[in-house]
């Protein structure tokens, strides 16, 4: 069970959910189950590498903050040795899987800069130095959209999905991150605060972080739109749902710190994973019954 906890299984979850999507639109109206189980395997072992490798790294500042005391490194279930070994046996297990039963080596190279950008750029020099760190550090969160792209368009022969849908896909998870992160900060920012790592509302007034986690709403909510012609009805209701559910609730976040009433953050980040499942939901749907796309019906007129 220590092992399986060096890999955060929730965050994990949260990746495959992003993945999943990408699988099924690249490829609309398509279901290749074999793929699709293949990738999240694949990813999954990715993904668990760089998690151990992170905690691996954030041994000292995990036993200081209540919130990951309880993690095995910090509670020394398990050796930094002995994790460090089963980091590179996922990592190395995840290119190799990739790239020799998904047959896409382009899928491999994304995992290993997916490692190579969490644990070096985001944990070793971002997390402990700057307050955008989650900003630019929540990039290696965005690439399971990447390897799951690759794995369908390296394949399957039909004509798939254009590269541009799958940045925008990398997009809306981008700029999602900070207010998701942001709000879980502001419920432990003692503990950020204790442990020396400089997260947004250690360093600026609840009025800053709240305004910038509104924008970062709106922001995210119109990425998801620039998807829209490359979809049908069901994504474009979930997109314009769910996005203005979001919106709304970031804006009632900062209207009740500006108006110094108690408010709850933790409940905006509870809601932001919501928000995207519901999102990347519909898009999955749309995809699977390959309903006629906002621009296919334009054309028509």
């Amino acid at each position: 069970m220590a092992y399986i906890a060096l890999t955060k299984p929730r965050v994990i979850e949260l990746l495959l959910v992003a993945a999943i999507p990408a699988l099924l639109q690249a490829d609309r109206g398509s279901v290749h189950l074999g793929l699709i189980l293949l990738t999240l395997v694949g990813g999954w072992m990715g993904a668990a590498s760089a998690n151990t490798f992170n905690m691996v790294v954030d041994y000292d500042i995990d036993q200081v903050m209540k919130r990951t005391e309880r993690r095995p490194l910090a509670r020394h279930a398990v050796t930094r040795r002995a994790a460090l070994i089963f980091g590179l046996v996922l990592g190395a297990g995840s290119m190799l899987w990739l790239g020799l039963l998904a047959s896409s080596w382009l899928a491999a190279f994304f995992i290993l800069l997916t490692i190579l950008f969490y644990v070096f750029v985001y944990t070793m020099f971002l997390k402990r130095r700057t307050a955008q760190n989650v900003v630019w550090g929540g990039a290696a969160g965005c690439m399971p959209v990447l390897v799951s792209w690759a794995v369908i368009t390296d394949n399957v022969d039909a004509e798939t999905g254009a590269w541009w849908q799958a940045i925008v896909l990398f997009l809306i998870i981008f700029f999602w991150t900070p207010p998701h992160t942001w709000a879980l900060a502001m419920r432990y920012k003692d503990d950020y605060e204790a442990a020396g790592v400089p997260m947004l509302p250690v360093v600026m007034s609840p009025e800053g972080v709240t305004r910038r986690i509104t924008i970062y709403t709106w922001v995210t909510v119109l990425c998801t739109l620039a998807l829209l012609p490359a979809a049908g009805w069901v994504y474009a209701a979930g997109a314009i749902g769910f996005g203005a559910w979001f919106i709304v609730m970031a804006h009632r976040l900062e209207a009740g710190v500006r108006r110094g009433v108690e408010v709850k953050p933790l409940k905006l980040f509870i809601l932001s994973n919501n928000y995207l499942a519901g999102v990347f939901v519909a898009l999955s749907v749309d995809a699977v019954l390959g309903l006629q796309t906002l621009s296919e019906m334009t054309t028509l007129f």
